[in-house]
């Protein structure tokens, strides 16, 4: 299996136009460090990998929860989802503001329902 952890960490960065020391100096390592993960010379602990992928706005249910538990996988809060993917540009207002639109809309919607039956 080929491990591509070293060529997507320097995609993502660059994509996202983050300067390499930046970044070292955002994760609490030394560029040199990061330099050598981004060119498969060295590779970080687990814990470092998640620290990264959610620096990058890459973070995976994987990383981010347990997912031993079918209730927790049919649960999956596509809105949490969308949040984390837009996370850059939606502040906790949006959010709020989006949520509460969506449970009007839902609670709208059953009425309907309810009153068809």
């Amino acid at each position: 299996m080929q491990n591509f952890f070293a060529k997507n960490i320097k995609y993502f960065r660059q994509k996202k136009n983050i300067d390499q020391s930046v970044m070292a100096e955002d994760l609490g390592v030394a560029q040199s460090t990061l330099s050598c993960w981004e060119n498969g010379l060295r590779t970080p602990d687990l814990d470092m990998v998640a620290k990264i992928a959610k620096y990058l706005n890459v973070y995976d249910d994987f990383i981010s929860k347990d997912l031993t538990d079918i209730d927790n996988i049919q649960k999956f809060d596509e809105l949490e989802l969308l949040f984390d993917k837009h996370k850059d540009i939606l502040t906790d207002s949006d959010k709020n503001i989006i949520k509460t639109i969506i449970e009007e809309r839902k609670k709208e919607i059953d009425k309907e329902l309810g009153e068809n039956d």
